[in-house]
């Protein structure tokens, strides 16, 4: 009882307490500030300023802010007067400036909250958010480095928007200093509406003011949806197979519950006649019945409120420091959360162990007294007739029959089984697309037998500096491909880089969308499409699947990139799920690029090597042709892991297990019940020449049955379970998953599974088996 207890309560305040804790910070922050539930930035070229302040009055809108002006994705570095050489000089990603005509109002629509230094006062200072910018070199500049001239301005201040409308905020006349530099101004209106629920009401907002606006003028939209999934996606991804979880042990607490207190009811009634002659009242039987379940049950919910509180601490820190929680205060499980759910199980076990309790209480103190303890005739013996018949050893069909002789006592053994391969089903398919995750989101770009990169490349961090500075290395595409093609044992290659470019309409918000260019064939890495084809044709690109969720984009559709203020319109041909290169990715052919004028960029390229050749050997070889290149061979150690799908898939085992154990204890415990009610049977059995092996053979038959039933049963529920877990796990982080994902049950794992429900049982009454056959003959003839 203590352990499924633990584990109901475990599950259950994680997943609740997940729920309130990621959620309440943003909703709270999003109310205190009047969020906007839209922001559109339209094209500074398609619309005027009073064109914009129009669509105020579109379909829908209940409050509405600006027009303010708003230069998107312009390419950054951190000063050179950073006194840390770990950042000077280095890229900084691209940002999204805007102004306001008072950056620290506390009043309308967007309130930016400041949370280190103070707001920017002139034309050279500027504020950012934390996440943007090296927090040890607060006080010194960022330099606009994709403009002319380079401007620079002083950090002043740590700001953020809640919605993330922009991630940097300067005076106007600061943002003038932008635009005379070559920066492109755009107009940015943000919008309060009567429905924004969900992503498709947005959408339909989004629609309505794009209809008030000139045609085209539209260039981005960022949801207040986008931005709350960006800070609490990854915390509630746990949710749902936590609540499948709490589910499934808070069941099977109430089935634990019942089977050992009515077990304990209907093995002690000469004992209840024994206490009721002594002058207890039945309600005191009652609860000393009812205390037997609950102090154990107890222990459990006190271990399961403390394990609960203790795993959630690493889940909730990420998503505190998101919104810019100073400490991890707020990365804990509030208190209505851990009083609620042991309060509320406490209750469940209560009643659940009252009920047979109650029938104890009101036990006639004679009838209690004169009870035999010998089954009563005539139980299953139409069974035990039919059963006899088959070409089955005596013993295997005396425990076939078992079953019918105790109908109820039949069930209860299969209920527990079904739940724990339920259990089994669901956490055998989880694993499996939590490992078919890892394995999908650390390919694409990271399959190779060998990697060759710039030479003075090797050793250095990646990324030290942006794509676009001077200080970052390129391999030349044409010669390493032509050198690689010539060297023996290679099968294929392609190369790949960040072309320092950026997509249009992003939102400023989180992880900047990444343009890549590449080279080559690279269909050998096995990249997954969601949706549309590969690029074949000069114009054509393919999104990921994040990208192209967070802002709409389908396949057909056109998209701008911009690389150094020079821009590039793509047609979307394809979804892709992963490139192992970040969530929001654009890939083109790099011949696109330098059709357009554009620079493309190919950093590494991937070899495949032939499968009779040595890595070490084809690196010696390989030396002499790229060494002339300024190319270097490096080993593929493997890509890393993401330590929230690993926490899951570690998480999900515990449980499992857990469950395993309490199914095989429910088990344990009516196979113990049912085996000292026949103990004079067996002793009758052994006096006719039943053996020790016959014996255990006879108590593991009568379970098999009912286990087998149950794992036939169990397994479809369990594989029912798992789809409608996953897909929202999935979409908690803002992830379509390919088939190869979600498709996780195969014939080879479904045929265990289906043996699962007579393993369990097995495990179960193994003990009492063992016991049954230990016993001795007299010893169960003189209990009658």
């Amino acid at each position: 009882m203590a352990l499924t207890t633990f584990a109901a309560v475990t599950s259950s305040v994680l997943s609740l307490g997940l729920l309130a804790v990621v959620q309440a910070p943003f909703e709270h922050a999003f109310r205190a500030r009047n969020g906007a539930h839209l922001a559109v930035q339209f094209d500074g070229s398609k619309v005027t300023a009073a064109q914009a302040a129009a669509t105020a009055h579109a379909a829908g809108v209940t409050e509405a802010a600006g027009p303010y002006q708003v230069a998107a994705a312009l390419d950054t570095t951190v000063g050179t007067d950073c006194p840390h050489e770990a950042f000077a000089g280095h890229d900084n990603g691209p940002i999204t400036v805007t102004t306001r005509p008072d950056l620290g109002s506390t009043s309308g629509m967007d309130q930016l909250a400041l949370t280190r230094g103070r707001w920017p006062t002139s034309p050279g200072e500027i504020a950012l958010p934390w996440q943007h910018y090296a927090a040890d070199c607060f006080g010194d500049s960022v330099v606009f480095s994709s403009l002319p001239g380079k401007p620079s301005f002083k950090v002043v201040g740590f700001a953020n928007s809640v919605t993330d409308s922009a991630t940097a905020f300067a005076t106007a006349d600061g943002f003038a200093r932008l635009t005379a530099a070559g920066a492109k101004s755009d107009e940015q209106m943000l919008y309060r509406f009567a429905k924004a629920g969900t992503d498709a009401d947005i959408a339909t907002d989004k629609q309505a003011v794009a209809a008030a606006a000139p045609a085209g003028s539209v260039e981005a939209g960022q949801s207040y949806l986008t931005a709350e999934q960006l800070v609490t996606g990854n915390a509630k991804a746990y949710v749902p197979f936590l609540i499948a979880f709490g589910i499934l042990g808070l069941f099977m607490s109430v089935l634990i519950i019942s089977i050992v207190v009515s077990g304990a009811v209907a093995s002690g009634i000469r004992r209840i006649g024994i206490l009721k002659s002594l002058g207890f009242t039945p309600s005191q039987v009652a609860r000393a019945y009812t205390a037997q379940a609950v102090i154990p049950a107890a222990l459990g919910l006190v271990l399961g409120t403390v394990f609960g509180n203790l795993l959630a601490v690493p889940i909730l820190d990420g998503a505190t420091k998101q919104l810019g929680a100073a400490s991890s205060a707020g990365a804990t499980i509030p208190l209505w959360v851990s009083a609620v759910v042991p309060l509320g199980t406490l209750l469940i076990v209560g009643v659940t162990a009252l009920i047979p309790a109650l029938r104890a209480g009101r036990m006639p103190t004679v009838r209690a007294l004169v009870v035999g303890r010998a089954p009563k005739a005539g139980g299953g013996r139409t069974a035990q007739r039919l059963a006899s018949r088959l070409p089955l050893p005596r013993a295997v069909s005396l425990g076939l029959a078992q079953p019918f002789a105790r109908p109820a006592r039949a069930v209860l053994v299969g209920a527990a089984v079904l739940f724990g391969v339920v259990s089994v089903t669901f956490a055998v398919g989880l694993e499996t697309g939590f490992n078919r995750y890892l394995d999908a989101s650390t390919s694409g770009f990271n399959v190779a037998s060998e990697f060759v990169e710039p030479t003075a490349d090797v050793g250095v961090p990646w990324g030290l500096y942006g794509p676009n500075d001077p200080r970052t290395p390129h391999l030349d595409a044409a010669k390493v491909a032509a050198a690689l093609a010539g060297i023996p044992g290679t099968k294929a290659a392609f190369g790949w880089g960040d072309s320092g470019a950026t997509m249009v309409g992003t939102p400023p918000g989180g992880e900047p969308a990444k343009v890549f260019t590449t080279t080559g064939d690279f269909s050998w890495t096995h990249l997954e499409l969601l949706s549309g084809r590969w690029y074949a044709a000069p114009g054509e690109a393919v999104v990921g699947d994040k990208l192209a969720t967070t802002v709409g984009i389908h396949v057909g559709d056109d998209v701008t990139v911009a690389q150094q203020n020079k821009q590039l319109s793509l047609k979307v041909v394809g979804i892709n799920f992963d490139t192992n290169q970040g969530d929001y990715t654009v890939m083109t052919d790099a011949a696109t690029f330098t059709a357009a004028g554009l620079t493309p960029h190919i950093d590494q390229f991937n070899v495949e090597l032939a499968d009779n050749v040595n890595g070490s050997d084809w690196s010696t070889s390989a030396a002499a042709a790229l060494t002339p290149l300024d190319a270097s061979v490096q080993p593929n150690s493997g890509g890393g892991k993401n330590i929230i799908v690993i926490t899951m898939g570690a998480l999900v085992a515990t449980l499992t297990l857990m469950m395993i154990a309490v199914a095989a204890l429910g088990v344990l415990s009516t196979v113990v019940q049912d085996t000292r009610e026949r103990v004079h049977d067996l002793g009758i059995l052994k006096a006719l020449g039943m053996t020790p092996k016959q014996t255990t053979a006879m108590v593991l038959t009568s379970v098999s049955l009912t286990g087998l039933i149950a794992g036939l049963v169990g397994v479809p529920l369990g594989v029912a379970v798992e789809k409608a877990t996953l897909t929202p796990m999935g979409n908690a982080i803002g992830r379509h998953l390919p088939p190869s994902v979600s498709h996780t049950y195969t014939t080879g794992l479904l045929i265990p599974l289906l043996a699962g429900g007579i393993v369990i049982a097995l495990l179960g009454a193994l003990l009492p088996a063992s016991w049954a056959a230990r016993s001795r003959t007299a010893t169960a003839l003189r209990t009658e």
